[in-house]
């Protein structure tokens, strides 16, 4: 095949501070519901391979934690996780807003800024925006990224999502694909379900509950027809174990029948979800227990 030579291959990498809108636009550029994306901060807790393929272009995307300042094991972690997206990458996505100042996590930018391969910088949410404020926040990232191309965009809209992907395909380099072709992701089924039913979590609980809470799938059986999951649900404290059941075991009802359906949306399957609760005192402070959970970069 004579397309095989102008094959074009590469990782893009995602990072940007927490809720400036990673997940929802790695969805849009993937086409699937890759990543939870949800209003909380810190969701996205590991990094996540999404693959857009075409006959000659394979992308590879990460979407990777939000960048902060770590005050547990847990972030310490994670922030590992978006730095090791700096060092891998054929094309950098930073990812901003209208909101956030420019000038908020200066340590990594300035890691970013003496990069050498293509940085896109993304403007997101530009409907929440008018033109002068946005001519503004140009300027001031022209000024902090000179090197950087930027975009401004609305994932949630789908405002630029087509430009971006063109503009990422004409910055690849020429190569054969990584991943075979009809691969979506390189994370296992058992993945999706401990995000999916962590995402019920975030959205149902208040505070700090979620943050506190691992979700680990101990069973995933599938036939023809359906499939049988047994999940557990960590928590650090009895009294969190308490809030998660709820009176009378509504709340964790509830979250089961929620994450059930959307189980069932993602894999096209009757699901039969079992969902238990157990206490594992401090494991966000435990290297052994977040290696366990695998937070661990490499």
């Amino acid at each position: 095949m004579e397309n095989n030579r102008k094959h074009k291959a590469g990782f893009v990498n995602i990072v940007g501070n927490p809720n400036v809108g990673k997940s929802t636009l790695m969805n849009q550029l993937v086409g699937e519901r890759i990543s939870i994306a949800t209003f909380k901060a810190q969701t996205t807790r590991h990094r996540i391979m999404g693959i857009v393929n075409t006959p000659d272009m394979q992308i590879v995307f990460s979407d990777t934690p939000g960048v902060l300042k770590p005050n547990y094991k847990l972030q310490e972690s994670m922030l590992a996780f978006s730095e090791s997206a700096l060092t891998d990458a054929d094309v950098l996505l930073y990812v901003t807003d209208v909101v956030e100042t420019p000038e908020k996590n200066m340590d990594f930018l300035e890691k970013v800024q003496k990069m050498t391969i293509p940085v896109l910088l993304l403007i997101n949410k530009i409907d929440e925006s008018d033109q002068q404020t946005l001519g503004n926040i140009v300027e001031k990232w022209h000024a902090l990224l000179p090197n950087a191309e930027i975009l401004p965009i609305s994932a949630k809209n789908k405002f630029g999502t087509d430009m971006l992907l063109r503009r990422i395909e004409e910055l690849l380099p020429e190569s054969p694909a990584f991943f075979d072709k009809d691969q979506l992701t390189d994370k296992p089924a058992r993945f999706f379900v401990s995000e999916i039913i962590r995402e019920k979590i975030l959205l149902y609980y208040d505070k700090e509950i979620p943050y506190s809470v691992e979700v680990v799938v101990e069973r995933f059986k599938e036939d023809e027809r359906k499939i049988h999951i047994n999940a557990v649900i960590y928590v650090e404290r009895d009294s969190q174990k308490g809030i998660i059941i709820g009176h009378q075991g509504v709340a964790l009802k509830k979250v089961s029948t929620e994450a059930r359906k959307a189980l069932e949306k993602f894999f096209d399957k009757h699901i039969y979800l079992e969902v238990f609760v157990k206490v594992d005192k401090d494991w966000r402070s435990s290297q052994r227990e977040l290696d366990n959970f695998g937070y661990n970069p490499d």
